[in-house]
């Protein structure tokens, strides 16, 4: 438990796509989707378990260049709403890993959706340590490579 304001441990990230927020959506509910999209270029997802439902898990690896493997990570699907919202938990899985939350939300509004991803960590300090292993710059550049998914799934 901590005592520190919720901003205080927040990374907030919000994009605008050319795309309906059900597409959006489609591309975080499905592995074929979410292995062309997520993770920063370079570093692909190998290992994508989805069980997409409340009380699912998923389990995720990515390999990098040279094939080295990254930690495998996951959490549980903690809330979900068709087009609209998905709630999840995520962390690496090597035991006493720092959790988190994640809460992406889709506002469409003329054919474009606003997608926000509010990721709230346990303290400051673990969020400090993400910001410098580069966690917004990889999920920028998956959320640039999610707008090719969400285009090539309106095409």
């Amino acid at each position: 438990m901590t005592t520190e304001p919720e901003t205080d441990r927040q990374i907030i990230i919000t994009r605008q796509f050319d795309a309906p927020a059900r597409l959006l959506f489609l591309a975080h509910s499905k592995p074929e989707h979410v292995m062309k999209w997520f993770g920063p270029v370079g570093w692909p997802l190998t290992t994508c378990e989805m069980d997409f439902r409340v009380g699912g898990r998923y389990h995720f690896a990515m390999t990098g260049p040279g094939d080295q493997p990254g930690p495998p990570f996951g959490g549980e699907y903690l809330e979900i709403e068709p087009n609209r919202r998905i709630v999840y938990t995520n962390g690496f899985e090597a035991p006493g890993s720092p959790r988190f939350v994640v809460e992406v939300t889709f506002e469409e509004a003329g054919g474009k959706t606003t997608l926000t991803m509010v990721t709230t960590f346990e303290s400051k300090a673990v969020r400090d340590q993400y910001v410098e292993m580069g966690f917004e710059a990889g999920t920028n550049s998956g959320l640039d490579q999610l707008a090719e998914v969400a285009a090539a799934l309106q095409a």
